[in-house]
């Protein structure tokens, strides 16, 4: 994957796109996934890199949605347990089959969760990744060895995905690429173009590393901007109003050892109301998430004093260790898009604001997809371009991404290797370690990150910025911001070599990096 071609290739371009899609996150990533490999002609523009916004904030979950069932929303749940299946077998290097256990402090809530989670596998069908089972106090410690044991009855155990979403966003977009799409980072979409009846029929891009706009012309626009969706409404109709508020969801990063297992813990009843989870995902301990209505969409929300406050405390009453501030090794926030509330909806409670996607055609044709989550981003695209063929008499193609194997697919890997995550990519990274011994180096001694893994991000996913680097292609800022911005001045000496930078470039990177990454400290 050649960023610079790519560009190239799209500025001397005069031809007539099939799809040009805007946003390059979980969503936008899978259109063109699903565009491409049904043989349209097709183009991606992304912003900023890959997943920068929401797509790499996640819980790290492949889940169908255990609340919602509580809810009594069995279609989504139902179509979320299926969507989960097939990226557990499209992507089985990066999607994990994890066992949750919820702990039983009041005698009703074994039967209880026993009942509403075999429903839970019941809806998965055939899709299944296990079944639920109630487990005793001796069980239930056993794996989760530091459970509050206080009033401890008992657990339940189920299944569930866990993953690493930004990895799987990089895979996409080598996927897409591979079916024939131009996928770019970095290149933002600044107006829409209309035919004379109207009708939008290409964009306006410009270049955000190399200066320079450029025109394209294609049949079908498709915004899957998730959280800037409005932005790209606006240029086509003004006078729209927002189709989504923004929800600040908070997650902290802790060691392993505060669950004492390789078990995930699910407590299905917050104080806010809300479920949280404490997630094994490279031998750390993800914990959250929050539920706070928030006013901007902006590349890099904040977390809030609160949110933070809130997760330790409440992870404090089911866990024998009481997480502190100083045990949190990353604190990170994202925004959900979620579909805006009808007139008589309380818009305080963004738990109550619709979780599955919207799709919808504009007047002009333009195409805009918002909401939903990773686990059914493969539906959703499939939605998408079936609803433009229709919208723009494109000719008939069947989808094809139900068996779709994904970029990196790799059967049994062994999650225990810190490369398990690039699938088929770990032999080309070893090789290229072995040909040159200088790039098996640890870029820190704490983490088995190497120089190599930097240079194959360059070469082959399209990182442009330290940023890219250390927050989504190898993820040491998730997992450690503080030792993350010790290793920048490494990383970006490294990009200055293999993208034939001088040193000014190196110190802004750094600085560029550093800034950002300190907004990841507890």
């Amino acid at each position: 994957m050649n960023r610079e071609s790519y560009i190239a290739q799209l500025k001397s371009s005069k031809e007539e796109w099939d799809f040009i899609v805007v946003g390059g996150g979980a969503t936008g990533l899978g259109i063109a996934v699903d565009a491409a490999t049904r043989g349209y002609k097709t183009v991606l523009l992304e912003q900023s890199d890959f997943a920068k916004a929401t797509s790499s904030r996640s819980t790290k979950l492949v889940h169908g949605g255990v609340r919602y069932l509580q809810k009594g929303d069995v279609a989504l749940v139902r179509e979320a347990l299926r969507e989960r299946g097939y990226l557990r077998k499209n992507a089985p290097h990066l999607v994990k089959n994890q066992r949750f256990i919820i702990g039983n402090y009041l005698w009703w809530e074994k039967p209880f969760y026993t009942i509403g989670l075999t429903v839970y596998d019941l809806l998965a069908g055939k899709m299944g990744l296990g079944h639920s089972i109630p487990m005793s106090k001796k069980e239930v410690i056993k794996h989760v060895p530091e459970i509050e044991q206080k009033n401890l009855k008992g657990g339940v155990a189920y299944k569930d995905g866990q993953f690493d979403d930004a990895r799987l966003a990089v895979n996409l977009v080598q996927t897409a690429t591979e079916h024939g799409a131009n996928v770019v980072n970095y290149v933002k979409v600044t107006e829409l173009l209309k035919d004379a009846n109207g009708k939008v029929s290409g964009v306006v891009a410009q270049d955000e590393l190399n200066g320079g706009t450029f025109k394209l012309k294609g049949k079908c626009i498709i915004n899957a901007t998730g959280i800037f969706v409005d932005d790209i409404i606006k240029m086509d109709a003004p006078e729209e109003k927002p189709l989504v508020r923004p929800s600040q969801g908070v997650h902290l990063v802790v060691d392993k050892s505060f669950l004492g297992g390789d078990d995930a813990i699910m407590v299905p009843k917050t104080s806010d109301g809300r479920v949280m989870f404490g997630v094994p995902w490279h031998n750390r301990v993800i914990l959250g998430t929050t539920d706070t209505p928030v006013k901007d969409f902006v590349l890099e929300p904040k977390a809030l004093q609160e949110e933070v406050d809130f997760i330790l405390e409440t992870a404090g009453r089911y866990l024998t260790r009481k997480p502190q501030r100083k045990d949190v090794l990353c604190v990170f926030a994202g925004l959900r898009p979620l579909a805006a509330p009808q007139k008589h909806a309380d818009e305080t409670k963004t738990k109550e604001i619709s979780r599955s996607h919207k799709l919808i055609a504009s007047d002009s044709d333009l195409i805009t997809i918002t909401g939903g989550k990773w686990t059914t981003y493969r539906i959703m695209a499939e939605e998408t371009i079936d609803l433009a063929i229709k919208r723009k008499s494109l000719p008939l193609k069947p989808c094809k991404t139900k068996n779709l194997k994904i970029h990196g697919y790799r059967e049994n890997p062994d999650y225990n290797h810190w490369l398990y995550v690039y699938g088929s990519d770990q032999d080309e990274i070893l090789r290229l370690q072995k040909e040159n011994p200088d790039y098996a180096h640890k870029l820190i001694d704490d983490y088995d990150f190497t120089v190599g893994e930097v240079v194959w991000a360059i070469r082959n996913e399209m990182a442009r910025t330290v940023d890219d680097v250390l927050a989504r292609r190898v993820r040491v800022l998730y997992l450690d911001a503080k030792a993350s911005i010790e290793i920048a001045p490494k990383v970006a000496k490294i990009m200055a070599q293999e993208l034939r930078k001088d040193e000014s470039w190196e110190k802004e990177q750094v600085k560029t990096y550093t800034d950002i990454a300190q907004c990841y400290l507890a």
